[in-house]
């Protein structure tokens, strides 16, 4: 994975977060954790779509506006796992895994 592009590195987040949360029935969790589970699935595809742009950016300055955007957004989704695994939504593995992931697309955006 790390030969990939930081937007391909998003989207593989955004699946395997997907994939775990298919297996959770949302109706059942207490009303912040369903809360949790919406704002993640919201947070990983602003963060693929800022990579995508940071990807496609003309100029130095525009690649760096979105590089912060894209930090700032990928910190977002390491503090929604952080908060889902209080719930049980995310195992200490998963959680182990998935901020490993976003460490790494953070790293390739310089």
């Amino acid at each position: 994975m790390t030969q990939s592009s930081p937007y391909l590195m998003a989207k593989s987040l955004e699946q395997t977060i997907t994939s775990i949360l298919a297996g959770i029935d949302v109706y059942s969790l207490d009303r912040p954790a369903a809360k949790g589970v919406g704002t993640i699935k919201k947070q990983l595809i602003e963060s693929r779509l800022q990579v995508r742009d940071y990807e496609l950016s003309e100029t130095r300055e525009e690649q760096l506006k979105h590089q912060k955007i894209a930090r700032k957004r990928l910190e977002e989704i390491r503090n929604s796992i952080l908060t889902l695994s209080e719930y049980n939504i995310f195992n200490p593995v998963d959680v182990a895994q998935l901020s490993a992931q976003v460490e790494m697309i953070a790293e390739r955006l310089e």
